[in-house]
């Protein structure tokens, strides 16, 4: 009896299609699927949906090894940049410490897109909740460079420079 309960289980995953019934699934919310990276929306997609399940795999998964970020401190009147293992870290804290983060990427207002690289200038907003007497909401500009090898490629984000004001 054992031997067919185990059976039985296994063609059940199986026939699943290996799905982990405890990782969220790439859809954003319409029932649309983002996994596909040879496309650039699947790219903001993931990016949407890693900050909302805070995942830093599907996060790390969309950046370039040689992804840089780039932010303008006002206060100090300086440009800030850093290379993606302390935008990792950065971002692992982030999601660390919020208790909720929504991320809504706005129209695009500029792009330039050729077969390996793209520009894409976008606004989005940003609500992330620390705690219910903590929130934070940010509207701002990202100007992003994307890049693959060819065309069947998968694009990764090379650049992001926040062009905020806050």
């Amino acid at each position: 009896m054992k031997f067919f309960v185990l059976v039985s289980t296994i063609f059940l995953f199986s026939q699943s299609g290996c799905v982990n019934p405890f990782a969220p699934s790439l859809f954003n919310g319409e029932g649309y699927l983002c996994s596909d990276f040879t496309k650039i929306e699947n790219i903001f997609c993931a990016f949407q949906n890693s900050y909302s399940y805070k995942d830093t795999i599907l996060y790390s998964s969309i950046l370039d090894n040689d992804f840089t970020f780039y932010y303008r401190d006002y206060e100090n009147s300086v440009d800030i940049s850093w290379l993606k293992e302390e935008e990792m870290k950065t971002t692992f804290g982030l999601f660390i410490s919020a208790q909720q983060l929504n991320l809504i990427w706005n129209d695009v207002i500029n792009s330039n897109i050729t077969d390996t690289t793209a520009t894409i200038y976008r606004s989005f907003d940003l609500t992330i909740k620390f705690n219910p007497n903590d929130i934070v909401r940010i509207d701002g500009y990202a100007n992003f460079t994307l890049s693959r090898e060819n065309k069947t490629s998968y694009w990764k984000i090379l650049r992001w420079k926040d062009e905020s004001n806050f």
